[in-house]
């Protein structure tokens, strides 16, 4: 896909392209033709420090050659290469490829390391030194950005060592969660639960659920309220991993604590969204990511027995 909007700047950026080199030749072929007006002596006229002079001499051949042989190469590499606005170049090189290329490369160097690790079951691999050297390695390059390098997440991205998990902690859930990424949605619920003081009962009595600092007074109030929030968060608000509704009760909170971050909630909702690793990792790299993010909450057997 080209990264032009439309054919203007494509055009535009092959006549800047063009028009530079054609601008230089232009120049070099003037000044090979011209030579400014000089004195009996071949001089120019201009003196610097009472008895510097500066010469009417033209380039020296080999220097001309050089810029010559510039152009050239210039026009040979937006011939052979991308350069000139939406055309590919007659090898059609793309960064995108070659990247690709040492990816692939990488992969087929790494993955007799790796084969002794995909048949091994996720407990297993958590407590082989080997195998999280490289888990760590893969979650620090492509985890740690949202999660942190500690893998305990910040406001909005989730915490993955502290056994609480949206859509289950098991080997599987996390594999899943890694290969094929989430999209966490919840809706503006201002319009389903009331007014604004509705909205401030029900936050109070969400903070309630968990033993978290609340008005009780508001909190009963807004408990009838809670009905439409229980079809995910489920009757007291324990959550529901099926659909990723988190649990209200363990104080917890993965977008802000607080009566004013609950109401923010509720009137505006929240989509959320981890990205598909499928595609960028291989299904050995995805093995050994699980059994190290798996292995952030829980003590394998293999790695208690060491």
């Amino acid at each position: 896909m080209s990264d032009f909007t439309n054919d203007f700047w494509s055009h535009f950026v092959t006549a800047i392209a063009l028009g530079g080199i054609l601008a230089c030749a232009l120049l070099l072929w003037w000044t090979a033709r011209f030579r400014g007006p000089a004195s009996s002596d071949n001089t120019t006229g201009h003196v610097w420090d009472e008895d510097l002079r500066e010469m009417n001499n033209p380039l020296p051949r080999w220097w001309m050659g050089l810029f010559v042989l510039t152009i050239v190469f210039g026009i040979g590499y937006l011939v052979v290469f991308p350069g000139l606005g939406s055309y590919r170049g007659t090898l059609a090189w793309t960064t995108q490829g070659e990247y690709a290329k040492d990816v692939e490369k990488a992969n087929a160097e790494l993955a007799p390391v790796y084969a002794a690790y995909s048949a091994q079951p996720v407990e297993r691999l958590a407590g082989d030194p080997g195998a999280m050297a490289i888990g760590e390695r893969l979650f620090l390059n492509n985890c740690a950005q949202c999660h942190g390098s500690d893998a305990r997440g910040s406001k909005g991205f989730p915490n993955l060592a502290d056994g609480d998990w949206l859509h289950g902690g098991t080997p599987e859930k996390i594999h899943e969660t890694i290969a094929l990424g989430r999209t966490g949605v919840m809706a503006p619920m201002a319009a389903a639960v009331g007014s604004a003081e509705d909205v401030k009962n029900l936050a109070n009595y969400v903070l309630s659920l968990s033993g978290s600092p609340h008005d009780s007074v508001r909190a009963g109030l807004g408990k009838a309220k809670f009905t439409v929030c229980a079809a995910c968060h489920g009757i007291g608000g324990v959550g529901n991993i099926a659909v990723g509704a988190p649990n209200l009760a363990d104080r917890i909170w993965l977008h802000g604590y607080g009566q004013e971050a609950i109401i923010a909630m509720i009137n505006g909702g929240k989509v959320n969204q981890m990205p598909a690793q499928q595609g960028r990792l291989t299904e050995a790299q995805i093995h050994v990511l699980t059994a190290y993010v798996w292995g952030l909450s829980n003590k394998s057997p293999a790695a208690a027995g060491q």
